[in-house]
């Protein structure tokens, strides 16, 4: 069942998803070569702490999970997709991390994840980090009243496979509201003019995943969370909380 927000609703929204901006922004800044996931994590609690926001992140076990996720932060580092638990390995010159964050404030939650490079980059990930980007704004741009969810995901696809990126299937953005999963899926390829109609009021999670070697394979590491590339390739992985508006599509958690 999807559930559509008032706007009302959507401005307190927009107050979880400014605490995400801040934290992912910290992250960023602080991610050097030598600084570990853990610390990493801290910093993120620590934005939290200072907003009185909870974490969604912190403690959440779906079905597929064997244990309850232990941080706060997603950090998932080179053939890491999404859902990498925070380590004590500390980052590398080169590393390609992705860092997936999300806050809860009265009740509602903010989802987000941005891509980046560590120390000196390589051209082919600035390539895969800004075509994530590129993959997720043509995703918002696609948000909009009279569309489809079949729209948001081929304008994703469409962007990923032109470049010759791999998209693994079964994972894509969602709903999300009260809580962090909610109703609709939202692919990261499809048919357009297919699915669910976008109405005023929704909110979704839309978060492109691109394998840099082009092939779609992945499989779960032995933590039973972090999702790895098949081909050892590298990832990158981009979000924003978006709410579909008459007005277009607001960003909730823009940095």
């Amino acid at each position: 069942m999807v559930e559509l927000k008032t706007d009302t609703s959507i401005d307190a929204m927009y107050e979880a998803g400014q605490i995400v901006g801040r934290a992912l922004t910290a992250v960023r800044e602080a991610a050097d070569v030598g600084v570990s996931l853990l610390e990493l994590d801290e910093i993120a609690h620590d934005v939290l702490r200072r907003a009185g926001a909870g974490s969604p992140f912190l403690g959440y076990r779906p079905s597929f999970a064997p244990t309850p996720f232990p941080a706060v932060i997603c950090a998932s580092v080179n053939d890491a997709i999404v859902h990498g638990i925070p380590t004590g390995y500390r980052l590398r010159d080169g590393d390609l991390v992705s860092m997936d964050f999300g806050a809860e404030l009265g009740g509602w939650v903010g989802d987000s994840a941005i891509s980046f490079i560590v120390g000196k980059p390589r051209a082919a990930d600035v390539r895969l980090v800004e075509t994530a980007e590129r993959a997720l704004a043509a995703g918002i741009e696609a948000a909009v009243v009279g569309n489809r969810i079949g729209d948001i995901a081929h304008a994703i696809g469409s962007v990923c496979r032109a470049e010759g990126y791999g998209i693994p299937d079964g994972f894509g953005g969602h709903g999300v509201g009260r809580r962090m999963h909610e109703d609709p899926p939202v692919p990261n390829e499809g048919r357009p003019g297919r699915g669910l109609p976008l109405r005023h009021g929704m909110v979704l999670a839309i978060e492109p995943m691109l394998i840099g070697g082009g092939t779609d394979g992945y499989h779960a590491a032995p933590d039973g969370w972090t999702l790895r590339t098949d081909d050892g390739s590298r990832a990158a992985h981009a979000e924003h909380t978006v709410a579909i508006t008459d007005a277009g599509p607001r960003i909730l958690t823009a940095r």
